[in-house]
């Protein structure tokens, strides 16, 4: 059986989900296909995306694609962007409606399997405190990993959350679209047409 297929089976988490308080069973989003330019290195998919089963099917996705600069087209071609969430399924929400974790037993067992397979991707995306501590290390915040961009360009650019609860977070941290982005939808363009 081949990675994605085995993923894409993955029950692990059934009885957990299960207990949410969406009750909901797992469905796999498995967004990757052959040496990608691009690993979108994100969270969970959304509720909205465990209904479409297409990860960033959602207002999180056109921001995120804005940042970006890619069209559809260009973003869901699986042999060019892979996206990789730290757990393939929806986690649910908690009873007060908050998004739960992704799970670690995801991350325990599929990611270091995803990466082998994807080998050298010539530009990362890290999306988030989960997925960049995971590939990063280290217990620095969302905001000074962001902010320390730098750092790991051109191959790695961490980044918040695009989600529209962020929005705050872009307003008191202006420099992230005036510094950052611009940078970072040129080094897509450079790895897309290379």
């Amino acid at each position: 059986m081949e990675l994605k297929d085995e993923i894409a089976a993955c029950r692990l988490c059934a009885d957990r989900f299960a207990a949410t308080a969406t009750h909901h069973g797992p469905r796999p989003v498995v967004w990757f296909d052959g040496p990608p330019r691009i690993l979108i290195a994100s969270q969970a998919p959304g509720a909205r995306v465990h209904a479409a089963q297409t990860p960033f099917w959602d207002r999180s996705g056109d921001r995120l694609r804005d940042w970006l600069g890619t069209p559809n087209e260009v973003f869901y071609d699986r042999s060019r962007v892979a996206i990789v969430p730290m757990a393939f399924c929806f986690p649910g929400y908690d009873a007060a409606g908050s998004d739960l974790p992704p799970p670690r037993i995801c991350a325990a067992t599929w990611r270091q399997p995803v990466m082998d397979a994807l080998g050298h991707v010539p530009l990362t995306l890290l999306i988030g405190g989960y997925a960049q501590s995971w590939h990063l290390g280290g217990k620095a915040g969302v905001t000074a990993r962001v902010a320390a961009w730098r750092d790991h360009a051109p191959r790695v650019f961490c980044l918040p959350h695009p989600s529209w609860r962020n929005t705050a977070w872009l307003t008191r941290n202006p420099w992230f679209e005036a510094d950052v982005l611009p940078v970072l939808r040129a080094r897509v363009q450079e790895v897309l047409t290379t």
